[in-house]
């Protein structure tokens, strides 16, 4: 099988400048580049760029994936948005990564899988899965937890994966509406290879997604109430071509903080969910 490599990248929040894309450029004579996306595909040499810095100075997402099993997806976020700390419970060493810059959370989710079989339609997920960016911007915390469900997934595949101690990992908290994805959190789920018998388990314990509902006069009256500073970097985030930055921050402050009850609900360890999930698979088969 000859060698094959996918790279993506989108800036979301705000176009790149002339001068910009005239850098990016510079990595790759062959790249598709826009002042909105990056793509290049090489069925022979490397890129010469480096995804984890285009990441920190230009982009907002990035998909990757090589014909020998490597799956990666990297969204990056504004710090207002998510909280590094929260972020951080949902780490698995190798799987799911963060990384942090001044003004930036950034996500690096890997998926590894050498027997898994490889489609060229994995180069539409990354317009499938962005949507997860935004949901993530609004408290949603569904698209860390199946980052992490599926970090530990691998262990069903390679049994070296983890160590014995790693059994006893508790699983961090479980948001609600794990049984009622969105598309791009199914595309996730689909791209870092997500087992359904492990979804379905890590689910029984989620709650039912809470009722939301918009309400105009509320919100305005939020933001009658906000200081006159933050309208002012509010609107120099729209003078400055980050309008869509600009509205996440305005509702991300009007919406309720991520789903603070989940502390209380039960926690199930590694070795349970697996242990469940596999139960159930051989139910299944039987």
């Amino acid at each position: 099988m000859s060698e094959y490599q996918y790279y993506e990248f989108l800036a979301v929040d705000r176009p790149l400048t002339t001068a910009e894309q005239a850098e990016v450029r510079q990595l790759s004579t062959r790249a598709r580049i826009t002042a909105t996306s990056f793509t290049n595909e090489y069925q022979w040499g490397d890129f010469k760029g480096s995804p984890d810095q285009l990441m920190q100075h230009y982009y907002d997402a990035h998909l990757y994936f090589a014909n020998w099993g490597t799956h990666r997806i990297m969204l990056r976020l504004p710090r207002t948005l998510l909280d590094p700390k929260i972020a951080g419970q949902y780490c698995v060493d190798g799987q799911v990564r963060m990384s942090t810059t001044r003004e930036h959370v950034i996500l690096d989710l890997t998926s590894e899988d050498e027997t898994g079989e490889w489609g060229e339609d994995t180069e539409e997920s990354l317009s499938a899965i962005v949507g997860v960016r935004s949901e993530l911007a609004a408290g949603d915390l569904r698209p860390l937890y199946l980052a992490w469900l599926s970090g530990y997934g691998v262990w069903e595949r390679d049994e070296n994966a983890f160590g014995e101690e790693d059994e006893d990992e508790m699983e961090p908290p479980v948001p609600a509406g794990l049984g009622s994805l969105t598309a791009p959190q199914r595309a996730l789920a689909d791209f870092l290879r997500l087992d359904p018998d492990l979804l379905e388990v890590a689910a029984q314990t989620s709650a039912a997604l809470p009722t939301v509902t918009g309400d105009a006069r509320a919100l305005a009256r939020h933001i009658a109430k906000l200081p006159v500073s933050d309208k002012d970097r509010l609107l120099m985030l729209v003078a400055e071509d980050q309008a869509a930055r600009a509205r996440m921050e305005l509702l991300r402050g009007f919406r309720a903080d991520p789903d603070k009850q989940s502390d209380s609900r039960p926690r199930r360890t590694v070795a349970e969910l697996l242990d469940t999930a596999g139960a159930r698979r051989l139910q299944r088969g039987r």
